[in-house]
């Protein structure tokens, strides 16, 4: 598997600025890319990178897909004086040349395409790219916004030509719709182009029709085109996952894309004066995480707009850590899409019925809107910062490996020396005797317990244990989070859990999935029975996982989180790797696995999951049966308004 993170900046890119005075451009300053660098070195980022030198895109590169007569305007302006410039800039929408941006541009293209060989040729996993100017606005025959060559879809393009790529996801969180990318793609199925964007019923720049819900592409390409429209600011963390969860992923894994190239504007974080939301820096790493998880984990990320320096500095810092491998820090404010945002991706989910399987069964809905606030950025940030930067603990993954099995395990994971007896017995005898009655299941406790420990001290960031009764493992586990201080535990249990614990103070949440409902306990708000069997050589549980268990475990926010895995597991090894590479984004990427003992192949599979491993591609996409849709759908509108993230329909 590939490794490390490519970090491509060039300063020479810094030399393209404005010569005049113009209210509209006058945001996009060298210092986007400057200071952005230099919040990384501050964050001792830059040195664990690995550097990629940029180069001048070519002109056949250029040419992939913009015009002949684009490219010979844009070679034009290299020997022009300020007022054949300026004259030049007026003949588009919010774009200005200095006598360096010819130059500059290439280098931003030439950057994109270093990056894609770097993920392509395995040279590294994933990677970003500090360029300017931008890209995303600029369309085949015309600079916009910005942008002069549009590096995202000419990355793209050379990917498709040079790697015989047939499926390629573009995931554009800049706060401004894409318009120059929509319009090269709209056409062509082996690109799902996905853009969400600050619009307000087209009030907002580049007030486009086509920037709609129900814009889905052109011929072939009818469904590759998701536009989200945001129509009021202030969307905050909680709307940004909601779009993810409940729009974007679920497309995703059905497209299975080979490469995720990110057009990554942070002027959708807090503080920026186009944007004006209010999601915080952390937020990026959850969004990166996700999409870690897709094309085998092939991630190149290509910045674009963001004008509030500090906001964009941390944002870029916060993808970077996660592209890392970093633990994602806990994400904060309140866990509930604003209904304007909920109604947004109804109208999406609606607009994109005909296209897509997953959604096949789903109902129509829709509706309306409400409000939020801005806060003094600058030192809001600073704090919120310090907030939620923890140290990460020296070692990621911690287990106690029997003697011979070490070499079945990934190289990363640190083994960890088990309790004697005595120690065990001491620690048991009080809390937990009436848990444990033989010897067996006391001894097989002692490495659940001392990785147990390391996790909850932080000193590893997560840890696997076998057990010969997982669910009792798991039950002790539980009980000794809990008292070790832990407010909120999350305890997701694949197969069939013999012991259910007392849930009601709601320190713990616990999610079981299993093939038929467990009868001695009904569901209630922190004890929930998902009923779901795994069709032979299925891969329909992502639907499951998106649908209800992310956005329940979003909405509860755990400190812990513990995956045990029991007798009778319905589901396959694929599906219990993607449920633990998803719920490592939440509680610092603290989480504790229990596997029976028997597991082998099982053991192996989270344990790669758990050092980081991208997990294998899905293969061809076979929706869940009516009746799972069903099972999902009723969880939903039993549980949406505790569990407010599972709200994606306005039928609230």
């Amino acid at each position: 598997m590939a490794s490390g993170t490519a970090l491509i900046y060039d300063e020479e890119m810094t030399s393209h600025k404005l010569l005049w005075s113009d209210p509209i451009c006058d945001i996009e300053v060298p210092e986007r890319l400057s200071s952005s660098y230099e919040q990384l070195r501050s964050y001792h980022l830059v040195e664990r990178c690995v550097h990629v030198p940029a180069r001048e895109g070519s002109e056949e590169e250029i040419l992939l897909v913009h015009s002949f007569e684009h490219l010979e305007v844009a070679k034009s302006t290299q020997t022009m004086n300020e007022d054949e410039l300026k004259r030049v800039s007026g003949n588009y929408d919010a774009f200005f040349f200095h006598p360096s941006t010819y130059h500059c541009a290439r280098l931003a293209v030439g950057a994109a395409l270093q990056l894609v060989d770097a993920v392509m040729a395995g040279k590294v996993r994933n990677g970003m790219a500090l360029v300017r100017p931008p890209g995303h606005h600029s369309q085949r025959n015309a600079a916009n916004g910005f942008c002069l060559f549009n590096n995202v879809a000419i990355a793209a393009e050379y990917a498709k030509q040079k790697y015989g790529l047939q499926r390629i996801l573009i995931v554009d969180w800049d706060v401004h719709h894409g318009q120059g990318t929509q319009y090269i793609f709209e056409e062509d199925p082996s690109v799902l182009y996905f853009s969400w964007h600050r619009y307000e019923h087209q009030e907002f720049w580049p007030s486009l029709k086509e920037s709609d819900y129900d814009a889905v592409g052109l011929g072939k390409g009818k469904g590759f085109n998701i536009n989200l429209p945001w129509n009021k600011v202030g969307m905050g963390n909680s709307d940004y996952l909601a779009a993810f969860f409940h729009v974007l992923l679920p497309m995703a894994f059905e497209f299975d894309p080979e490469l995720v190239i990110v057009s990554s504007g942070y002027d959708s974080g807090i503080g920026d004066p186009e944007g004006q939301m209010n999601a915080t820096p952390e937020v990026f790493a959850h969004l990166t995480h996700f999409l870690m998880q897709l094309a085998n984990g092939k991630l190149c990320v290509i910045l674009e707009g963001g004008y509030h320096l500090k906001s964009l500095g941390e944002s870029v810092c916060m993808t970077v850590k996660t592209l890392l491998g970093d633990p994602v820090p806990q994400i904060t404010g309140e866990m509930a899409p604003c209904l304007s945002a909920v109604e947004s991706i109804q109208n999406v989910r609606a607009a994109h019925k005909p296209y897509w399987k997953w959604l096949a069964y789903e109902e129509d809905e829709s509706q309306i809107t409400n409000n939020n606030n801005t806060v003094k950025v600058e030192r809001f940030l600073e704090l919120h910062m310090q907030n939620i930067l923890f140290p990460v603990p020296p070692i990621k993954t911690a287990t106690t490996g029997s003697e011979g099995s070490e070499h079945l395990l990934p190289e990363h994971i640190q083994l960890v020396k088990e309790m004697d007896k005595t120690e065990i017995k001491a620690l048991v005898s009080d809390f937990y005797a009436d848990l444990v009655k033989e010897d067996k299941t006391l001894l097989s406790l002692g490495s659940m317990f001392v990785i147990l420990d390391k996790i909850l001290k932080k000193e590893v960031c997560n840890g696997i244990a076998a057990s010969p009764t997982a669910a009792l493992s798991a039950a002790v586990a539980l009980r000794h989070a809990v008292r070790f201080g832990f407010q909120r535990v999350l305890c997701v249990f694949v197969g069939d859990m013999q012991m259910i614990p007392n849930t009601e103070d709601g320190k713990m949440l616990v999610i079981n999935i299993c093939e038929k409902e467990q009868s001695r306990k009904t569901s209630s708000k922190h004890y929930i029975s998902l009923n779901w069997k795994e069709d032979a050589g299925g891969n329909d549980f992502f639907s499951a996982v998106l649908g209800f268990i992310l956005p329940v475990a979003y909405s509860y926010q755990p400190n812990l989180t513990v995956i045990a895995v029991g007798p009778n597991r319905s589901l396959g090894i694929s599906g219990i790797s993607l449920l633990v590479a998803l719920l490592r984004g939440l509680a610092e990427s603290r989480v504790f696995a229990v596997i029976e003992d028997t597991e082998i192949s099982l053991m192996q599979s989270v344990a790669k999951t758990l050092v980081g491993a991208s997990i294998p591609p899905f293969g061809i996409y076979v929706p869940p049966t009516q009746e799972k849709v069903n099972t999902i759908k009723a969880l939903r509108d039993q549980f949406q308004q505790e569990w407010k993230m599972l709200q994606c329909s306005g039928k609230l």
